[in-house]
């Protein structure tokens, strides 16, 4: 009997029947009104939302990976069954997305381990109402997470034909200013291990100065300064030092919105507009997507950062 159960409980957790409504924007009350009765909750708004498609959107897709980052550290419990089996839904999208792109493997490893320690410990609390379903299911999620860290430990990164220039083509002052795009250092003492070439350029001092000037204020430099033998700072190693104390500066191409005067939660909608006065055209946000009433609904928006969109339900 218990064997049929089991198997019972993996065949509807393997179900991949859609709970997504997928809507733009939805709107976000936090009481009852006569207009409107009950709570716009955190699973709610995770069901509802448009995460499934946000995710093939690279100018979204760092923002939903974050944002599942912090639901797996400690929002877990709070969400619905429905909402915590479609977050394991577009957590599985996800790491397809990195195995067929072949991009993002370390945010995305670093996703699934944060979350694989987080359900060890919530799986011993089954049965005080911290996860919702059986624990069979929840097993088979975890075995599901260690085969999906095995899939990418296991990624070949292939290397494209070299069919032009290559970056060590470039005069160095050109590769230094392309070096200054990257946001995190890791990605930066990756970059050096490719040749040695790369390796010297990626130790410039200023390099390194302006990353910790980026992330963190001078009050929190100055807290960190790291001085070397001949009385230079170790920018390199402040970093991260400084790294390990202050959390980064997070940035994204593109964020949910919140809209005050409406209450509306919503992504904003990419229109390709031709430029007037030229013959190219270019990607503009154009529209807010929601039905607002304000005269000036620019002026109500406020973008939101994944720990803004998890703060805006804690009620």
């Amino acid at each position: 009997m218990s064997a049929k159960k089991r198997k019972k409980d993996l065949m509807n957790n393997n179900t991949k029947v859609p709970y997504f409504h997928g809507e733009k924007w939805i709107y976000v009350h936090k009481g009852s009104t006569k207009e409107r009765h009950g709570y716009c909750t955190l699973g709610e708004a995770f069901n509802r939302l448009d995460f499934s498609s946000a995710i093939k959107d690279t100018r979204r897709f760092n923002y939903v990976v974050r944002l599942l980052e912090l639901i797996a550290k400690s929002q877990l419990p709070s969400l619905s069954g429905v909402a915590q089996k479609n977050y394991m839904n577009i957590l599985e999208r996800v790491v397809q997305k990195v195995l067929d792109d072949q991009q993002n493997v370390r945010p995305i490893k670093e996703l699934l381990q944060t979350l694989y320690v987080s359900l060890c410990g919530l799986v011993q609390d089954m049965g005080k109402s911290v996860l919702v379903g059986n624990i069979n299911i929840w097993v088979h999620r975890m075995d599901n997470i260690l085969q999906w860290q095995q899939q990418l430990d296991n990624i070949q990164i292939n290397r494209p034909a070299a069919t032009g220039m290559t970056l060590t083509d470039l005069p160095a002052s050109l590769q230094l200013n392309i070096m200054q795009r990257l946001a995190d250092g890791r990605d930066l003492v990756g970059l050096g291990q490719v040749c040695p070439e790369l390796g010297v350029l990626t130790e410039d001092r200023l390099l390194w100065k302006k990353l910790c000037q980026y992330h963190f204020t001078d009050r929190q430099i100055r807290k960190r300064l790291m001085v070397s033998e001949k009385g230079h700072l170790e920018w390199k190693k402040m970093y991260f030092k400084l790294s390990r104390c202050y959390p980064p500066r997070e940035q994204y191409s593109d964020t949910l919105h919140l809209c005050t005067h409406c209450h509306i939660l919503f992504w904003k909608v990419h229109r390709r507009l031709p430029l007037r006065f030229g013959a190219e055209e270019a990607f503009r946000l154009a529209d807010t997507n929601h039905p607002c009433t304000a005269n000036n609904p620019e002026s109500c928006t406020t973008s939101l950062s994944p720990q803004d969109f998890i703060s805006l339900f804690n009620f």
